[in-house]
């Protein structure tokens, strides 16, 4: 389930009478009308009175609904895609301000505002805007790849596999056949050309991102594997700087995309991208370009293809899975907390350290801990692994900072401080 069928289901098992008014992005009007006939449906116990004023203006519809509220009695009032709203109506924010603090918040009611852009939910509550501290955020994360182990019954590789491919959504999770494997889920649910591991990429994008930012653009670029500015500007038809600046800026506010610097005792403008979420870096990696395909019933070639490009894929993409494990890991092993973890690379890539553990990012005063990530079937760590990373730790620091590993496989050497499998990166979650 999503944030909008949790909250019907919550008030279901309430009983507590309520409306659930969800914007389409409309004009104000249109939205307007679409309350009116969301309240006439609703089991408030005065909602004819609604519907005989049949409010104009958004205030007076927000005066109305307070006052068809029951006094002796808990009720609730959600509105959804609220970002809608805050484009498309003028002053929305000051008018639910208003609203909130003469008329709805004398009555027993909760009154909960959801949204799936982050980065204007959180807007809505900052200092400088007419919500300000009026109300209480909750983030509803994806399942975690705990989560997953448990739902569908799964061993520490396998749930890590899961999250990289189904980014957590529940919509997908729900069409992963228990105890299945990875592959019989993807040869599944691309013989369906409208599986929700196809469907549900497309439908979020295309709400999100206006065309003329280009945003789509430079989102395809990163997903296909560009992590620098000039290759990305270059896989996306070339593109100017400064339109290409826009929409990077544009995809890390709403946080589609990672924009991340090498984390060192250093200064670096060495800055790379990445897609966020998994499911969707996986989705424009492996989905997109072939939708053709998958469409015309051919998704026996996508499949081919995702099992040859498979292990190197996975072994960047689990990376900052790993990292926000240890995160919630650590302290452990001897390793300290650290309150920065992260990667480092050279613009050559002649030094590339997959785990940095710092006191801050992106500039260091200390180094905590440096590692590596080996996620292989069959293909432990190994001393010549250790070799490699004893060169890199050269090159970053000549102190003798602990060294720590997370491998799918196992470690066949010594000389390490802290060794990671999945089990270990899976219980971090469990924790949680």
């Amino acid at each position: 389930m999503g944030k909008s069928s949790l909250v019907e289901e919550f008030i279901r098992r309430s009983e507590a009478p309520g409306v659930f008014f969800t914007a389409a992005g409309g004009s104000a009007e249109d939205e307007l009308a679409e309350l009116l006939d969301a309240v006439s449906t609703s089991t408030l116990p005065e909602r004819d009175l609604f519907a005989e004023e049949a409010p104009q203006q958004w205030n007076a519809a927000f005066r109305l609904l307070a006052e068809i509220l029951p006094d002796d009695r808990p009720s609730v009032v959600v509105i959804d895609e609220v970002p809608y709203l805050m484009d498309r109506v003028d002053a929305f924010e000051g008018l639910l301000q208003r609203a909130w603090d003469r008329l709805l918040s004398r009555k027993s009611v909760l009154f909960l505002l959801i949204g799936s852009d982050l980065s204007m939910m959180e807007a809505l509550n900052d200092y400088d805007r007419p919500f300000h501290q009026r109300g209480r955020e909750m983030v509803l994360g994806p399942l975690n790849p705990a989560d997953l182990a448990e739902m569908l019954d799964l061993e520490p590789a396998e749930a890590f596999d899961a999250a990289l491919v189904t980014g957590g959504l529940p919509l997908i999770c729900r069409e992963w056949p228990q105890s299945g494997s990875m592959w019989d889920f993807l040869g599944t649910s691309l013989s369906n050309p409208i599986s929700a591991l196809l469907v549900s990429a497309e439908r979020s994008l295309a709400a999100e991102f206006p065309p003329q930012a280009m945003g789509l653009e430079v989102l395809k670029a990163i997903g296909t594997g560009e992590r620098t500015f000039t290759n990305i500007a270059r896989a996306a038809g070339g593109i100017a700087h400064t339109t290409l600046t826009r929409a990077t800026e544009l995809l890390t506010t709403k946080r589609v995309v990672a924009a991340e610097l090498p984390l060192s005792t250093r200064p670096s403008k060495e800055r790379r991208y990445r897609v966020a979420d998994p499911y969707l870096r996986f989705w424009l990696a492996f989905l997109d370009p072939h939708m053709a395909e998958i469409e015309r019933m051919r998704g026996d070639l996508t499949l081919a293809r995702i099992r040859e490009q498979w292990t190197a894929w996975r072994g960047r993409a689990i990376e900052p899975l790993v990292r926000d494990s240890l995160a919630r890991l650590l302290p452990d092993q001897g390793l300290s907390a650290a309150p920065a973890i992260g990667a480092y690379w050279t613009r050559s890539n002649d030094v590339e350290i997959d785990l940095v553990g710092a006191d801050r990012a992106p500039v260091a005063k200390q180094l905590l801990f440096l590692g590596s990530i080996k996620w292989l079937e069959q293909a432990p760590f190994d001393s010549h692994d250790l070799a490699a990373l004893h060169k890199h730790r050269a090159a970053l620091t000549d102190e003798p900072v602990p060294l720590a590993v997370a491998s799918r496989s196992g470690v066949q050497c010594s000389g390490l401080q802290a060794v990671y499998g999945p089990g270990e990166l899976l219980s971090a979650w469990q924790m949680a």
